[in-house]
């Protein structure tokens, strides 16, 4: 990978710095073995648990369409960038062929400096590491610009990457739902196939926003789709090849009433939560909702919005994922959303919030915060178990608590 930085909360002097100034200080001159200190700096960071939370947005920078996934123990945060802050950020290298696709009109001006991804790690939701270009498309040939939405999943003992590239309007351009590959969860991600997975419109479905999502079975499924249009795939083991269905169609349309893009899926409790983004992504209308159904392919029932603008707080929330950390039936949030200081739509920050299960499994309506969230590292026990096993998906939970 290109590099790392790591970002950390800001706090008031926590317990553990009050424990080292008024107890270990005055101790500093005096000789201790090896195995003392270590325990005194444990009691120190015990003291210290709970002093830190996360603030939203939980990392600087425009980002937005956070994908939450767990891998080896840790949280990571896959999001497109949106914008430059400041001082544009190195363009990335170009070939000809990409240099001559770059030269058509797109919607936006930014469409063209969005040609890389960067990551961002986490033991605890709280405390962020960026991996910088985890992901750029002088390791895709066909991928020019517009790079969004990634979604990241374990298989065969690697990271796919899928994500939309280069916006196409037509079935002419050369674009849609790409593959990239890597040894690590953090990149670098090389393209895998040589060429779109997804390189057209169908039932009307702009092929971008993929979201892998494995069930129960270990069958992976895609769901995309743009212009107010939901689709999901089958993909082959390998995740290289769309499948059919056993009805024999291949590109099943599922769009939920007021769809607009960003389809999501958990499963839990036995019960499938299709989520998607209503609105328009610049404007302050920007929403989520979510329908149910007893399989990952519907039929699905419609059941509201759970997340939308809060004037105290930020617009335009949308395009979110979901993460159930390992072992609980405690659930988190990723989404974007806009500061209330400005309405240029590339301006979208990284948030992360509770969402709650009511008792009858409805979701709650999520409560946009700027505190975030506490410290949630994941079980070590679940650590030494692997990421995750054969047939289960970080946002699948049949825990019942």
């Amino acid at each position: 990978m290109a590099g790392f930085t790591t970002f950390s909360p800001l706090v008031a002097p926590s317990r553990s710095h009050l424990f080292f100034n008024r107890i270990l200080a005055p101790w500093r001159a005096i000789p201790v073995t090896r195995r003392a200190a270590r325990r005194m700096l444990t009691i120190a960071g015990l003291l210290g648990c709970g002093a830190a939370t996360a603030s939203n947005p939980i990392v600087p920078g425009w980002y937005a369409d956070p994908e939450i996934r767990v891998f080896a123990g840790q949280y990571w945060i896959y999001p497109t960038y949106s914008d430059h802050v400041g001082k544009p950020v190195a363009a990335s290298r170009f070939s000809p062929a990409q240099k001559l696709a770059r030269q058509r009109k797109t919607v936006r001006p930014s469409y063209g400096m969005q040609t890389f991804f960067d990551a961002f790690s986490s033991p605890d939701l709280v405390h962020w590491t960026k991996h910088r270009r985890a992901f750029d498309v002088q390791n895709a040939g066909w991928a020019a610009y517009a790079i969004w939405a990634p979604s990241v999943i374990e298989a065969n003992g690697r990271y796919y990457m899928f994500f939309s590239a280069n916006d196409i309007q037509s079935d002419a351009e050369l674009g849609g739902i790409g593959l990239a590959v890597s040894t690590t969860p953090g990149g670098p991600f090389k393209d895998a196939l040589g060429k779109p997975l997804v390189g057209a419109f169908h039932n009307g479905a702009q092929p971008i926003d993929p979201f892998a999502f494995r069930d129960r079975d270990g069958q992976v499924y895609l769901f995309y789709g743009g212009w107010k249009h939901c689709n999901v795939v089958r993909l082959s083991p390998d995740l290289k090849r769309v499948l059919p269905f056993a009805d024999g169609t291949t590109f099943k349309e599922i769009t939920p009433p007021g769809y607009v893009e960003g389809s999501f899926m958990i499963e839990r409790r036995g019960v499938y939560y299709l989520m998607w983004s209503e609105g328009g992504w610049t404007g302050p209308d920007y929403s989520v909702a979510y329908a149910t159904a007893p399989s990952p392919t519907g039929p699905f029932t419609p059941k509201g919005k759970i997340l939308a603008q809060d004037l105290r707080i930020a617009r335009g929330a949308g395009h979110h994922s979901v993460v159930n950390v390992p072992g609980t039936d405690d659930w988190y949030i990723a989404y974007h959303r806009r500061p209330l200081d400005t309405d240029r739509g590339e301006h979208r920050q990284i948030a992360i919030d509770r969402m709650v299960f009511a008792a009858d499994g409805t979701i709650k309506p999520v409560v946009m915060t700027n505190t975030g969230v506490a410290p949630r590292p994941i079980r070590a026990a679940v650590k030494r178990a692997g990421t995750t096993a054969p047939g289960r998906d970080e946002h699948s939970s049949g825990r019942a608590m």
